[in-house]
Order: C-alpha cells, then structure tokens, then sequence
C-alpha cells in the first residue's frame, strides 16, 4: 500500500495542494526555504494516524485562516480513501471510503513514523516526551494500543477528579482502579514487546549503532504489568494520592531508557551526534520491524543534522526499508546521494502561502 494521492484545503500555509504521486513508491525529497511550508506537508500525512500529528496540535491550530476556520486532508492509501476534517468550532472527524469510522481506526489502516527536529532533545528532555516516543513506536506495531490509552487515560481522569475533590470513600475508587489496572498491566506488556521487537530489529551500522533499550519504572513502578499488583498498589496509595490531588502510580509514569556500545553509555550522557544517531537507528528499527504493514515514515529536515559519510549511510538505509518514505531540506543538494532513487518536489512561499513550485 503506498499513498498516492495528498490533497490539502487551508491546512497551515496550503491553500490547496493536490499532490499526485504516480503510485510511485521512490523516497519522496521535499525541499524549499525555510518557512515554505515543507514541513506542513508532512504533518498533513502525519494526520493520517491517530492522535495530533507531528507536531502535537490542536485541530484549530492547523487551520490556516485562524482557529475560527477548518481545514481538509484527504488521502489515497492503496485501495483507501481517508478523509480527515475539522470544520468550523468542530472537533476532527475521520471517514473511511466515506463512512465515518473512530480515529484509531487509522493505527490499523498505515503505519506513520517520523522524526523532526524537536526529537533531538529526546534523551535530555523530561520523561514525558520519551513516554510519547515509546508510545507511538507501540503504537505502530500494536494497534489496540491506542484503545488501551484512551480506556486508561478515562479512568485516570475520573480518579483524579475524586482525589482533587477530596473523596474518601474507597467504593468510588474500585471500579475506576480495576479499569486502570487492567488497561495498565495491557500497556505496559505492549510496550515491553514494542522494546523487545525494535532492539531485534536493530541492524549492525557504524553509522547508527544499535541501543538497548529499557522500560524504567520512574517514580510509579510503571513496568508492573500485573493487573492485580497495580490495583493494589493503587489503593494503598489513595492516602498520598489524595494529598498529591492526582495518581502518582502506574503506566502514566514510565520512561524510556537507553544504553549502546560495549561500555553501556547511557544516551543521556552521550554526545549530541550520538544521540541522533541513536534516535535514527531506532526510527529505522521501527520501520524494519513493520515489514509486514505498510508504513510512512516521515523525516523533517533530517539531512542539515548530519555529516556527509552519516547522510549517505541514512540514505542507503532508506533505500532498503520497507516504506514509502518522505523527507525534508533546505535545497536540493542536500538529496544528491540520493540520485535517481527518489522524487524530489520543490516548493516556495508567496504571500504567506505555499505553492508547488515543481514535482520531478
């Protein structure tokens, strides 16, 4: 499956955009100045997953004539047509060869991985931006992973509102709890596995060195995927949950450990072209490990980042994996290690809007 078609109404600097790919699967090289409206492109596609799309916006954010607007992306993948919309004070909708279906309905359709610059602080920023990260890699490879949040996350709300209202009577907590725990021991087994198939699919690169990697546990035993032991943690943490005004322990907690080389160097403490080597060996790994789904893997100006031996090594990778893969620069020298192997679209601003200037 291979996405054919993009077509884009007043999403951020796109007026329109009808994109037309030829059923060519090649590596798409999308560049352009600074402010052109690449990267807009590949959060388009982003959209084609659930959730809020590579850069984590809301629906009226993406609007390019102000949160008071809407904005269209509609997209052939293989046999499918997806449409996405969020319409004047609406929230997004998703419709499925015209039938409207759930957005995690998406997660089992295509699988969307990316990569942009903001992921370069992955392993120095708080956990909550590497629990993201985990999160849409076990996402990619388990669809029902989106249902198991969004079931956890319900519950954890609802939990939350009684501590910060102060209610003590534990018949309320019950309930919500064997829902937290229950959903939690699923996620957490999830992500283990998602850990486990990515360092498997981990190839030998000097370029990009392989990782291992773990589920720490944080501050709220986030790598217990017992159902009945999280239940019972969580109620004999009502007292200082209810203190806190929120549940200090489960899954919402955990955090992504990682360790390379024959020294086991943290990727915390390594250098910051070590760890974007490290980040791009397991973006590839998880692209690997979806041989079998079609995938789109989406790189936002990942060429600048790199020198010229460990571009031409990225290249070589992406030429060999299993995905239809579409990535940004500034010109299009930047793709010249690419050669015939992919398109290249070139695009420009005018007036605060992004055109297509040519597609080759």
């Amino acid at each position: 499956m291979t996405l054919s078609r993009l077509s884009l109404a007043q999403f951020r600097s796109w007026p329109r955009l009808d994109l037309d790919l030829d059923l060519d699967a090649r590596p798409v090289a999308i560049f352009g100045s600074n402010g052109s409206g690449k990267t807009n492109i590949l959060e388009a596609v982003s959209m084609l997953a659930p959730g809020r799309g590579l850069r984590g916006s809301a629906a009226p954010e993406q609007a390019r004539q102000g949160k008071d607007a809407g904005w269209r992306i509609a997209a052939d993948l293989g046999d499918h047509r997806v449409v996405t919309q969020a319409p004047p004070d609406q929230t997004r909708s998703v419709a499925l060869d015209d039938k409207p279906v759930p957005q995690t309905a998406l997660a089992r359709l295509v699988r969307v991985i990316w990569l942009v610059p903001a992921m370069d602080r992955l392993w120095t920023e708080a956990p909550e931006g590497r629990r993201r990260f985990l999160d849409r890699v076990t996402l990619s490879l388990m669809p029902d992973h989106a249902d198991l949040a969004l079931a956890y996350d319900k519950a954890m709300r609802e939990r939350n509102r009684l501590l910060r209202d102060q209610v003590g009577d534990p018949g309320w907590y019950r309930a919500l709890e064997a829902q937290m725990a229950d959903a939690g021991a699923a996620l957490t087994r999830n992500r283990q596995a998602a850990l486990s198939a990515i360092m498997a699919a981990q190839g030998p690169s000097d370029a990009f060195p392989a990782a291992t990697l773990t589920l720490l546990p944080g501050e709220g035993h986030a790598d217990d995927d017992d159902a009945d032991s999280i239940a019972a943690r969580m109620a004999a943490m009502r007292p200082r949950d209810l203190a806190a005004g929120r549940s200090l322990t489960g899954p919402h907690r955990a955090d992504l450990g990682a360790t390379w080389g024959p020294q086991d160097m943290p990727a915390s403490l390594s250098s910051t072209g070590e760890q974007k080597a490290l980040l791009l060996s397991l973006i590839m790994a998880n692209a690997r490990a979806l041989s079998d789904q079609p995938v789109l893997l989406l790189l936002d100006e990942v060429a600048a980042h790199l020198d010229g031996d460990r571009r031409a090594a990225l290249y070589d990778l992406i030429r060999n994996l299993p995905a239809q893969s579409l990535l940004t620069g500034t010109g299009p020298e930047l793709f010249a290690d690419l050669g015939d192997a992919a398109r290249r679209l070139a695009v420009e601003k005018h007036d605060g809007r992004s055109d297509l200037a040519a597609l080759s």
